[in-house]
């Protein structure tokens, strides 16, 4: 192990552009890591979180050691060092989008019964699972509310068929952190039952 810190520190020791370019890359792949471990401890997967941990801290350890030994005498590793610190920030918080892991609740207000029923209509069409209820507006007049649990892929889906239905329905998604009972669409063509 003495051996491999010896060669890492001797190649990044250098400056020639793939020392640049490893720093950079390293850095971006470290805090994409990063920033995917702690979406995924906040979701309750801890296990991929740790691991993921592990790997973070060791990249951080061998860039940021060999960066920061160097910087006096070549100040241009720290500027690669910086602008894929900004760049994995982007990259994660977008590949974490793109992943879209875990659950989230879609509640959607209408005006009218008929609407909300058709909305019911074609989003159980479509395999979702949701429950319906009749709510007061700020005026104390009707309106109709539907809520569904979902995977957060599936999110766009259902808002899409919402829109299709009801372009002036109001939509709000928000996390939902766990999970009991209740009839949820997994993927596309899956169904599963949750819970007892």
């Amino acid at each position: 192990m003495t051996k491999l810190f010896e060669i890492l520190g001797t190649f990044f020791a250098g400056t020639t552009l793939i020392v640049y370019i490893c720093i950079f890359l390293g850095k971006i792949l470290e805090v994409t890591l990063c920033t995917l471990r702690i979406v995924l401890i906040n979701r309750g997967e801890r296990a991929i979180g740790a691991l993921l941990a592990l790997i973070e801290i060791t990249l951080w350890l061998i860039i940021a050691g060999n960066v920061l030994s160097n910087y006096q005498s070549d100040p241009w590793k720290m500027v690669a060092y910086a602008l894929a610190y900004s760049l994995g920030n982007y990259a994660g918080s977008w590949l974490e989008e793109r992943l879209a892991f875990g659950l989230c609740s879609i509640q959607c207000v209408v005006m009218e019964a008929e609407t909300a029923d058709k909305i019911g209509d074609a989003l159980r069409a479509h395999g979702f699972g949701l429950s319906e209820m009749k709510v007061q507006g700020r005026d104390d007049t009707d309106r109709y509310m539907l809520m569904s649990t979902l995977r957060r892929k599936l999110a766009p889906e259902a808002m899409d068929i919402i829109n299709s239905v009801a372009p002036n329905a109001v939509i709000t998604v928000s996390d939902v952190k766990s999970l009991r009972g209740g009839y949820m669409r997994q993927s596309a063509g899956r169904r599963s039952r949750k819970g007892k």
